[in-house]
């Protein structure tokens, strides 16, 4: 992350002041090598004494600024400072009291200023956002720390992170006000515990008001006190070094979840879905983050968070389970017969709830991977495997053990279908009988009250069987052929919710729309039905855009 994390400290003698800064170096672009330049050995040599060299120059250059008492030090003029490479990116993180470049001392200072003077927040404690294009953007956390012998009995601090990227910086601000509590949490709580010792030992509120307040000795008093450094009034021996990891960590973790992808036109509604949950997951972590005495919420979260991250299955969390798996839909069909995946195919379109129960979480697991591509994002609701049967208003994938029973109203229900997965005398030897021979570890039982044929439509899964059929077109390209499927009927169900739900109009308009798009003629019913489900994977982006240009355009005639 492009970025620099600093620790700025009010003093009372001598107003803000930056205390500990960690930043980071990226390395050089390779070059290719030319006659007479060092060798890469000696270049990553001279690199490593400037790393240790640059901070210390920078602080000696900050003292000659002016004199800095005990309360504005952390770390001496002599030390050279913490250094840690990312062996990974190559990234080195350098800490020392003030950053090594002139522009960025100029940059970080008035961070510094602005955070402990102007730009708090209500109450004096907590986040906040400023800057400009100019002197950088800044999110800082302001906070109080524990002193016996302040003014207050505490003493005013902040964390300001310092980047030029405005979005990104914003982006973050969930996973950086996380773990920046977490810091500040921790430095609180030492403060707490050492100013509770001192006021046993010494109590300085009745000290204070015996005492004879004099305008003389004012001055002096409050010089004494305003000399104390962080390290004594938390008792923490390697608390710069402390500060080190944790402020290299945040500048790592912080670049790495957060990537830019390059994308070629307008974002799909998959990808708008997606990032709703994401926000949605941190919004709810933040909040049960603040909450105090909350210790069954974490739990619930976990879960939850899961089942929603559940349709980005992929390979790896698969590798995790023994046993043989379904490697594409192509597969899933030979394996299950052509009949056989048609009508399971259906039934995902349709929106019903699809069942598989049987003893291996994996190949479950896998089926339904394979089948989830069938569906647009914000249409999927899987509970990959469980222990008891889930109503099909929370999940339309549910994958069950052997021994769960099915409730006779699901049994009953057209609106639902159950593959059995049942182990052959082989599924025990599976290793001797290959892990890809799924047939013949296992038998596949379809049952479902359905009455409606399947083989009409709708018309997506009629082209969909067209390729699959089709062993001249590779996986790969079958998976094309699929996204472009989905796409040109997400573009529909588009079409079909403007113009149904948004404008109101009337039957006969509507099914003259579903002529238009192609949705009429063999298999109409069942495309009507598609349309309709897919309606509700819409993302919260696109329907509110909707209502909003159709509210500012019944506004624009009365003005």
């Amino acid at each position: 992350m492009n970025a620099l994390v600093a620790l700025c400290h009010f003093c009372e003698l001598h107003g803000p002041r930056t205390l500990f800064c960690t930043e980071a170096l990226h390395p050089p672009s390779p070059s290719p090598p030319q006659a007479g330049a060092p060798v890469p050995g000696d270049r990553d040599r001279d690199v490593d004494r400037e790393g240790e060299g640059l901070t210390m120059r920078a602080n000696s250059s900050a003292t000659q600024r002016g004199e800095m008492c005990e309360g504005c030090r952390s770390l001496p003029a002599s030390h050279p400072g913490f250094v840690s490479i990312d062996d990974e990116t190559g990234i080195r993180f350098l800490s020392h009291q003030h950053p090594r470049q002139p522009q960025l001392f100029s940059v970080v200072r008035q961070a510094c200023v602005r955070s402990l003077s102007c730009e708090v927040c209500p109450g004096r404690e907590g986040p906040i956002f400023f800057g400009d294009e100019q002197h950088g953007f800044v999110f800082s956390h302001t906070f109080f720390i524990k002193d016996s012998l302040a003014r207050g009995f505490q003493r005013w601090y902040s964390i300001v992170i310092v980047a030029m990227d405005r979005i990104y910086l914003i982006n973050s601000w969930p996973f950086l006000l996380r773990h920046l509590r977490l810091t500040i949490h921790s430095l609180q709580s030492t403060a707490l515990k050492v100013f509770d010792t001192e006021q046993g030992v010494c109590p300085q509120r009745a000290a204070r008001m015996n005492s004879v307040f004099s305008p003389a000795v004012f001055p002096h008093q409050r010089s004494g006190n305003a000399a104390r450094s962080l390290t004594s009034l938390t008792q923490h021996p390697n608390l710069w070094a402390s500060l080190h990891s944790s402020f290299s960590w945040l500048l790592k973790a912080c670049g790495s979840r957060l990537t830019e992808k390059l994308l070629e036109g307008a974002p799909t509604e998959d990808t708008l879905v997606l990032i709703e949950r994401q926000t949605e997951q941190e919004e709810e972590m933040s909040c049960w983050d603040a909450a105090e005495g909350s210790s069954s919420r974490p739990q619930r979260h976990h879960s939850e968070s899961e089942l929603g991250r559940d349709f980005l299955c992929d390979e790896g969390k698969l590798e995790g389970f023994p046993g043989p798996k379904f490697r594409s839909l192509r597969h899933l069909r030979q394996i299950l017969g052509a009949a056989e995946f048609r009508q399971i195919a259906w039934h995902v379109l349709m929106g019903n709830q699809v069942i598989w129960r049987g003893a291996d979480p994996g190949l479950i697991q896998s089926a339904f991977t394979m089948l989830k591509a069938l569906l647009p994002v914000g249409c999927v609701r899987s509970v990959p495997y469980s222990a008891q049967y889930e109503e099909a208003y929370k999940c339309n994938f549910l994958g069950l053990s052997p021994d769960v029973p099915i409730p006779a109203h699901v049994s009953s229900s057209e609106f639902s279908l159950l593959v059995d997965v049942i182990s052959t005398e082989k599924s025990c030897q599976y290793s001797a009988v290959g892990e890809d021979d799924i047939s013949s570890l296992y038998q596949f039982t379809i049952s479902s009250a359905n009455t409606q044929p399947t083989d009409r439509g709708p018309t997506l899964l009629n082209k969909l069987e067209v390729a699959l059929s089709n062993e001249n077109l590779s996986v790969d390209v079958v998976s094309h052929c699929l996204l472009c499927l989905k796409e040109e009927w997400m573009n529909k169900v588009k079409v079909l919710f403007k113009f149904s739900k948004v404008d109101r109009r009337e039957r006969e308009d509507t099914q003259k729309v579903l002529t238009l798009l192609g949705a009429t003629g063999p298999g109409e019913e069942d495309n009507v039905r598609l349309l309709k489900f897919w309606m509700t994977g819409l993302s919260k982006t696109y329907k509110s855009h909707l209502m909003t240009a159709v509210r500012g355009g019944e506004r624009t005639p009365s003005q």
